[in-house]
């Protein structure tokens, strides 16, 4: 499943950071500590590899 928007996949990429041990689990907050918690590497993978083009800043309600 691809982002829906740019903040989504810039969370998913911090919280991919931090399983693979780039940056430290402390540092995340709010979206990217969730996606941490409750999505597999390959999960976050997919997220962070959205292409942006076309993509809002954030996802509308």
């Amino acid at each position: 499943m691809p982002a829906k928007s740019k903040a989504q996949q810039m969370a998913a990429g911090a919280a991919l950071a931090a399983k693979r041990g780039e940056r430290k689990k402390s540092e995340l907050k709010g979206a990217s500590k969730d996606m941490y918690e409750s999505m597999s590497e390959k999960k976050l993978e997919e997220f962070a590899s959205t292409k942006r083009k076309g993509k809002p800043q954030k996802k509308s309600s």
